[in-house]
């Protein structure tokens, strides 16, 4: 990174939020992804939108990449550094400007973490609906960028659904407004938010969110049921979908996921070769109706063993399984991959099959957590990064795992967008043409293709493959693994 550049970013920033030591930089040279890394020429951490807006515009006329960090939860590897490029950290973003209950709806910076809305928006009655595993820890500007979703998004939606306007910096430096703080805005002319929510970052930054909040449900019913066999919990979630109920959420998990999540928050689950988690919600006299027909649908299902949470308690210790069981797996192996791809749920069954012929065919272990209802599968494969071609193998598996997805009419991203894991595999579910529209489309607005410079499409400048797959905190010798 030039000198020139660095002059500049210290007449915007004092010394201790201008990082450009190596040791100061090591924390942002990976982001969830952990088998690649890059080295940033520098970080800066902004505490207000002048400094972004001031930022953005520097790097514009520079030709400077640059890419907008949050909590660095990504797990496809979105918030990745470009080699010699800037990293902006924005968790210092981190106030809720405005709450109104009156209207639901919040106001929000980038780098609020996505539970403490539903913690502000609690003593009214009022929460915000989407929820990743990693919402205590992930932040709405991360949110924005891969449109994510979470347990709920069966009946409440993703992001997208949820974010009624923002203010934006785009990466040509220029200031503009999206949508509103009402509703009624919300699709009158071409869908900005929607262009922009799940953009992974390449047209800019988001310095202001205003988001819907929704009325808390009166009553929770939540179910657990334990089957014998992958397939029929598959089969199972078929037959919730095609009786006409719409729970708020459903959820899988397969026995190597079961083993980490007791290994880790000891959530009491069955001994079984699957769980399915199903979890009605909304007004009392309609969720205790539905109830009732869902426990003859799992009944019929052949769930060996079916357990009903009473009170909050136990509906929290299922749920906290089945929040925790990405992290969890890290018990089970020294390293993973989570994969995130779409089948249709009709065809669930089936891909769990394939996926257990894949896992014989690599012989490596795969763990299954998925929300079941909109058909996301998150396979996380497990391997050794100390052991040569180790990582190669379990990319392997993963690359058929997003074939799979693709030749039975699914995609291969539901909410962890393709950063720099799936670029290659856009191709395979795009036209030559299609591709072409969006890098049109790209370059309209960051013409100097600086904002997340090589993520999202094929080829381009990337973060170099960690080596073995090891760490960089290991690499450097802050952590050991022996």
């Amino acid at each position: 990174m030039n000198r020139a550049f660095i002059a500049a970013l210290e007449s915007i920033y004092p010394a201790d939020r201008l990082l450009t030591r190596e040791v100061e930089l090591l924390p942002y040279e990976s982001d969830a992804l952990t088998a690649f890394s890059a080295v940033p020429g520098a970080v800066v951490l902004p505490v207000n939108e002048a400094e972004i807006i001031d930022t953005v515009r520097l790097c514009h006329e520079q030709a400077v990449p640059f890419v907008a960090r949050g909590s660095g939860t990504s797990l496809s590897g979105g918030s990745l550094p470009i080699p010699d490029g800037l990293t902006i950290g924005l968790n210092r973003l981190n106030r809720i400007k405005k709450l109104d209950p009156e209207q639901r709806i919040a106001v929000v910076e980038p780098g609020v973490i996505n539970l403490a809305i539903t913690e502000a928006a609690q003593p009214y009655g009022l929460y915000y609906a989407p929820d990743p595993s990693s919402q205590s820890i992930c932040t709405i500007g991360g949110n924005i960028a891969f449109n994510s979703g979470g347990a709920h998004c069966l009946k409440y939606g993703m992001t997208s659904n949820h974010v009624l306007g923002m203010k934006v910096v785009l990466a040509d430096g220029a200031l503009t407004q999206f949508g509103g703080e009402s509703i009624e805005g919300v699709g009158i002319g071409p869908d900005l938010i929607g262009l922009f929510v799940g953009s992974e970052g390449l047209f800019g930054i988001a310095l202001e969110i205003t988001v819907r909040l929704m009325p808390q449900p009166e009553l929770y019913r939540t179910v657990l049921a334990a089957y014998d066999d992958l397939g029929r919990a598959g089969d199972a979630v078929s037959m919730v979908v095609a009786s006409g109920l719409l729970p708020g959420a459903m959820e899988i998990m397969d026995r190597l996921a079961i083993k980490a999540a007791e290994a880790s928050v000891q959530a009491g689950y069955p001994d079984a070769e699957a769980l399915l988690i199903v979890e009605l919600e909304g007004e009392a006299p309609q969720v205790e109706a539905e109830f009732d027909q869902l426990r003859g649908i799992i009944d019929e299902s052949g769930a060996f063993e079916v357990r009903v949470a009473n009170d909050e308690e136990e509906r929290t210790r299922i749920w906290k399984g089945r929040k925790g069981a990405f992290s969890a797996v890290g018990r089970l192996s020294p390293d993973y991959i989570v994969q995130d791809g779409v089948v249709p749920r009709s065809r669930l069954g089936e891909a769990l099959v394939e996926i257990s012929a894949l896992k014989e065919k690599y012989q490596l272990e795969v763990a299954n957590v998925f929300h079941a209802g909109d058909g996301n599968l998150h396979p996380l494969i497990l391997y050794d990064g100390r052991e040569d071609g180790a990582l190669e193998k379990a990319e392997a598996l993963a690359g058929e795992i997003l074939a799979l997805c693709i030749r039975l009419g699914g995609s291969i991203t539901g909410e962890h967008g393709i950063g720099m894991e799936k670029r290659d595999y856009l191709p395979a579910m795009f036209s030559e043409e299609e591709i072409d529209i969006m890098q049109a489309l790209r370059l309209a607005i960051d013409p100097k293709e600086i904002a997340n410079r090589g993520k999202m499409f094929p080829g381009g400048e990337a973060p170099a493959l960690a080596q073995h797959g090891m760490h960089p905190l290991e690499r450097a010798g802050v952590i050991s693994r022996e």
